[in-house]
């Protein structure tokens, strides 16, 4: 039996030849039996074991069951590949996970270092302010007596130019409205003289009447201390050029140093606080666009400002 199966294993794909040769004996056989009567047993007996064999090499060929075992051993295979797949898959996941745990370690010793760092902060932060909050309770009455001064320097200045603005007006007072006007703004005095008052068409040279109207000005600036002064000579928008000023720029700058002269030359007001600017066109108090508006425009302004380096000095202590 032994023997048989492994004949079957191994020669299993030869099957036909064998049973083409076991058909061949029998058919010399059959000779025989006509040649020798006598030997009719042996003849069936070789026939009978004939047939064993062929039977048992037929046997031999691929049936149901060994498909089927092909078959299954197929799918174990598929199996065990996919197996070893998932197996490769999840060491990959373990080793991922392995360097997610070192990172995450690593950022929680990163906050825990940030949790302490900062936990430092606010308490230095805290004792700085009760260290603030302390000294504000010291110096509150000295706060209070700063403000104070303050409010007093403030109002102080209000009553200093509120009492030139009121005296330039006494001194000025037989000029007409056209020819000038005085006003308190935004801290400052400002006086307006109109181009008719000062000056002819074109020209930098103060008038007679003009130069009588900054003398009377003079007076009450040279007993006014605390003050320093702007003149800013203005134009309209028509385009000049001549040969003495070449545009705007030039004769409203001539104007305004004009004035200064008279003020600190003739009139004897300390040139260190004075100073001479010119806007050429581009300050309009009105619209340009008619008679009216531009002789509104030709002016030269007078701009009183108090001193505020000390009223710096104190907020900057």
């Amino acid at each position: 039996m032994r023997l048989s199966t492994w004949k079957c294993v191994n020669y299993t794909t030869d099957h036909k030849n064998y049973v083409t040769l076991l058909i061949r004996l029998l058919i010399n056989f059959e000779l025989l039996i006509t040649k020798k009567i006598k030997m009719k047993k042996t003849v069936h007996y070789f026939v009978f074991m004939a047939m064993i064999v062929s039977l048992s090499l037929t046997s031999c060929g691929p049936g149901k069951k060994l498909v089927s075992s092909r078959a299954k051993v197929d799918n174990l295979q598929k199996d065990s590949i996919d197996t070893h797949k998932q197996l490769n898959d999840c060491n990959t996941l373990v080793e991922n996970l392995k360097d997610d745990k070192s990172s995450l370690l690593f950022a929680k010793s990163k906050l825990e270092k940030d949790k302490t760092f900062l936990q430092n902060e606010n308490s230095s932060v805290h004792n700085d302010l009760m260290n603030l909050s302390t000294e504000s309770k010291m110096t509150i009455n000295e706060q209070a007596a700063r403000l104070k001064i303050l409010q007093d320097m403030i109002q102080a200045q209000k009553d200093v130019m509120n009492n030139l603005k009121n005296s330039i007006a006494n001194a000025l007072m037989n000029y007409k409205s056209d020819e000038l006007n005085i006003l308190y703004k935004d801290g400052n005095v400002y006086v307006s003289l109109q181009e008719k008052l000062l000056f002819k068409s074109g020209s930098d040279v103060v008038d007679p009447k003009g130069k009588e109207a900054l003398k009377f000005l003079a007076q009450v600036l040279n007993t006014t201390t605390g003050i320093t002064v702007m003149i800013e000579g203005h134009t309209d928008s028509i385009p000049i050029k001549t040969n003495t000023f070449k545009d705007n720029w030039d004769l409203s700058t001539a104007r305004a140093t004009s004035i200064v002269r008279i003020l600190t030359v003739e009139d004897g007001f300390d040139p260190s606080r004075i100073t001479a600017s010119g806007k050429s066109q581009f300050h309009p108090v009105t619209a340009n666009e008619t008679v009216e508006g531009r002789a509104s425009n030709r002016r030269t302004e007078i701009i009183l400002s108090p001193n505020m380096k000390e009223l710096y000095n104190l907020i900057y202590q």
